[in-house]
This record gives C-alpha cells, sequence and structure tokens, in this order.
C-alpha cells in the first residue's frame, strides 16, 4: 500500500455539453493515478451535476476545477467568475444532490466576486492510507544459512561467563 502523499490537481475549462464528461473521465484520471478508485464514482457525480448547472445557469462559463487529497479527504472545489450567478437560488437543486452524497459541502465568494462550491469525500475505514510507512516484515526466504562452529551440541553460557555444553 502506498503512502498518503498530498496530491493537488487544477483544471481550467470552458463549461459546455460536451465537455462535461470530458472533464469527468479526466478527474477519474487522476483519483486512479492517486490510488482513490473507491472516490471515483462520488467524484463524478458531483463534478457532472455542478457542471451541467453551470452551464445552465451561468453567462460566464470559465470555471476552474481543483482536488486535494491529504490522506484522508478528497475535497474538489468548482469555482466560476461569473457574479450573477446565485447559488443559495439559481443551484439550490444541485447543491441539495450535493449534500446528500458528499462528507462535507460549502459555497463561498472570493474577493474579485467569483463563487467556489466545494465538496469534500472521506475516505472510509478499511481505505485510508498510513501517513507513516510501515516496517517491512521479515520475511524467511531471505535468510542466510551459515555455518555453525560446534557442529551438533548447543552451548549454552555458564554463570561464570564460560561456555560449557548442554546436556
Amino acid at each position: 500500500m502506498k503512502t498518503a502523499v498530498p496530491c493537488y490537481y487544477h483544471l481550467d475549462v470552458e463549461v459546455s455539453p460536451e465537455r462535461v464528461g470530458q472533464v469527468s473521465r479526466i478527474l477519474a484520471a487522476h483519483l486512479r493515478y492517486w490510488d482513490l478508485d473507491n472516490l471515483v464514482e462520488p467524484v463524478r457525480r458531483g463534478t457532472e451535476l455542478l457542471l451541467r448547472a453551470i452551464d445552465e445557469h451561468a453567462t460566464d462559463k470559465h470555471t476552474s476545477i481543483e482536488m486535494w487529497w491529504n490522506g484522508q479527504h478528497l475535497i474538489t472545489a468548482i469555482g466560476g467568475d461569473d457574479r450573477e450567478l446565485r447559488p443559495d437560488q439559481d443551484l439550490r437543486a444541485c447543491l441539495a444532490h450535493i449534500a446528500a452524497m458528499s462528507d462535507g459541502w460549502g459555497c463561498c465568494a472570493t474577493d474579485t466576486g467569483s463563487k467556489i462550491i466545494w465538496f469534500s469525500q472521506r475516505a472510509r475505514a478499511g481505505q485510508r492510507v498510513p501517513l507513516v510507512p510501515k516496517a517491512p516484515a521479515p520475511n524467511l526466504s531471505e535468510g542466510l544459512n551459515v555455518p555453525r562452529e560446534v557442529p551438533v551440541t548447543v552451548l549454552a553460557a555458564s554463570t561464570d561467563g564460560t561456555l560449557e555444553e548442554a546436556r
């Protein structure tokens, strides 16, 4: 199993109906590269929902998509520059689906007026990546056969520090 290495991916895209599937496949490829196969489907569904909603409601279609992986959580954020887009009104149904299928989500505005919608997926108990590499277990097939100095008898240390034969 790989150790957790923080990962980051950024993609700028002009949203259109045909680009939604392409972006979804690109994100899935990165998640598989990071060995996060179990998070591919939730991220694809959430991203496709948001991109389709942005395509339908936004006037400025330029969008940035970012993913962060820290070993326990994957955060996916989608930001748009459309000042007229109101996530609380235009994207209400989309946000309800995002909230239902993710472990956490949120929406915020930046100083420039763009909106960012993010959601997170947590690695489940058996799927968490260890943050510290484990020491390798000894492998018996790697042992060396060293010839003994005393062929048959087993030596034991006596109380006075000299060696004697064990009976």
